[in-house]
C-alpha cells in the first residue's frame, strides 16, 4: 500500500536551495539517459528550478550495454560543459555509476575509480538479482581504499522479502542512496514500501534524482507517498559534504 495523505509534502519543496545532486544521467548520448545536448540543456535548466544547484551525473558503466570508460566519460563531459557554458549554465561533474556484474571486479584492479568525490564510487546490481559474491566485492572495494555507495536500494526486489538484508549490508560497510521518485511512487507501492521501511530504520546516507529524461523531473512536482518523509530532510543535507 502507497501511503497517500493530504498532509504529505510535495518532494520538491523539501529539496534545499543549494541542493547537489550524485546521481544522475546528464551527459548526452552515452547511456540511457540525455540523447542530446538540447535535452541536456533542458533538464538541468528544469532541474535548477526546483533547487538543484551542483550535478555530479554518473553515467553507467555496464559489461556488454554501456561499455563505458573513464576516457570515454572524460571527454564526453569536456565536450558538454563547453556547450553549457555557452548557455550560461553550471558545469557538470561526473563520476561513474558501476554495475557489480563479471567485469566490475578487473575494472577494481586495473583502473581508479570515477569517484563522486574523494573515495565514494556509486554502484548498482542486476534487478533480477544480486550477484553471489556481492559481499566479496563490497569487501574488495573497500580493500582499495574506497567507500561503496549502493544506487537505490529499494528498487531491488530481490531484498523486499528480506529486509534484514539490508541491515547486512550497511554492517558490510555499504552506503545507501535513495532515489527521489522512490519517495512519490513513481517505481510502484512495493519499492515505495521498501523505501518507508528505510528510512524508519535510518538506513539511508543519500539522495539522488536519478534523472534520464523529463519525465522523471516532472514527477519531482508530485507529493511525496511515505509515512517517514520527514526522514527526507536530513538525508537531503548529507549530500553537501560533496558540495566542494
Amino acid at each position: 500500500m502507497i501511503f497517500f495523505s493530504k498532509s504529505k509534502p510535495i518532494l520538491k519543496d523539501l529539496i534545499p536551495s543549494d541542493y547537489t545532486d550524485i546521481h544522475s544521467h546528464l551527459l548526452p548520448g552515452i547511456d540511457d539517459g540525455s540523447k542530446s545536448i538540447e535535452e541536456t540543456k533542458l533538464l538541468i535548466t528544469n532541474l535548477m528550478e526546483l533547487g538543484f544547484k551542483k550535478f555530479i551525473t554518473t553515467p553507467h558503466i555496464m559489461e556488454g550495454v554501456w561499455e563505458n570508460t573513464g576516457t570515454i566519460i572524460s571527454e564526453k563531459l569536456l565536450k558538454t560543459n563547453i556547450e553549457l557554458q555557452k548557455e550560461g549554465l553550471p558545469e557538470l561533474s561526473a563520476a561513474a555509476e558501476y554495475m557489480l556484474d563479471g567485469n566490475f571486479l578487473k575494472i577494481l584492479s586495473t583502473e581508479k575509480l570515477l569517484t563522486i568525490k574523494d573515495h565514494y564510487v556509486l554502484v548498482e546490481m542486476s534487478y533480477l538479482n544480486p550477484p553471489m559474491n556481492l559481499y566479496d566485492i563490497i569487501f574488495e572495494i573497500q580493500l582499495e581504499g574506497y567507500t561503496p555507495i549502493l544506487a537505490h536500494p529499494e528498487r531491488y526486489n530481490f531484498f523486499h522479502n528480506s529486509l534484514n538484508e539490508y541491515k547486512r549490508l550497511k554492517t558490510a560497510g555499504c552506503k545507501f542512496q535513495m532515489n527521489m521518485l522512490s519517495t512519490v511512487g513513481y517505481y510502484g507501492p512495493h519499492v515505495a514500501k521498501a523505501a518507508d521501511y528505510l528510512l524508519t530504520n535510518n538506513l539511508i546516507d543519500f539522495i539522488g534524482s536519478d534523472v534520464h529524461h523529463s519525465k522523471h523531473v516532472e514527477f519531482i512536482n508530485n507529493k511525496v507517498v511515505l509515512k517517514k518523509h520527514e526522514n527526507l530532510i536530513p538525508i537531503f543535507q548529507n549530500n553537501s559534504i560533496f558540495r566542494l
